[in-house]
């Protein structure tokens, strides 16, 4: 399965802007099934899990409409699962050498300490800082990331910066 992040359109078929209803049954038809089945009219989030790869879906709706999403790397390191931004794999390229070919591509890339790095003009944050045991590297730190958050909502600050 290949899930392609389509910065401020969404994540393979999910589309920013969707209903709940329309999220969910767009999640369905990519083989992930919500954790609750009685999400309601307009919540808040929709966590949603595929079964095989144990890949997760977070999706976070704003008055109603599809926001944000989260997509949670694979625990089945061998799982059939494809993670793409701007063609590059995003969670089996250490992410060190993933900032540094999105960066050659020309997207600008925010580094912190914290393991959460931002592309502002994408509204896309990846991640390696979750609790999960994904590989590490000599010193204990994770190779991959394990989080990506593709979203409408604009993170750069009021003047854009």
């Amino acid at each position: 399965m290949i899930l392609e992040l389509l910065p401020e359109v969404g994540v393979a078929t999910l589309r920013l802007g969707m209903s709940a209803d329309e999220a969910v049954g767009a999640a369905r038809e990519l083989g992930f099934a919500p954790s609750d089945p009685d999400y309601g009219d307009a919540p808040g989030q929709v966590l949603c899990e595929h079964g095989d790869s144990q890949t997760e879906f977070n999706l976070g709706f704003t008055k109603g409409a599809l926001s944000d999403i989260h997509v949670y790397r694979f625990r089945v390191e061998d799982a059939d699962v494809t993670v793409l931004l701007d063609g590059l794999d995003v969670f089996r390229t250490p992410s060190e050498e993933l900032l540094e070919r999105l960066e050659e591509r020309g997207h600008t890339v925010e580094q912190n300490d914290d393991g959460v790095d931002t592309l502002p003009e994408l509204k896309v944050i990846l991640s390696n800082e979750s609790s999960f045991e994904y590989p590490m590297d000599e010193e204990g730190d994770p190779i991959y990331f394990d989080y990506a958050l593709v979203t409408s909502v604009d993170f750069r600050g009021p003047r854009g910066d």
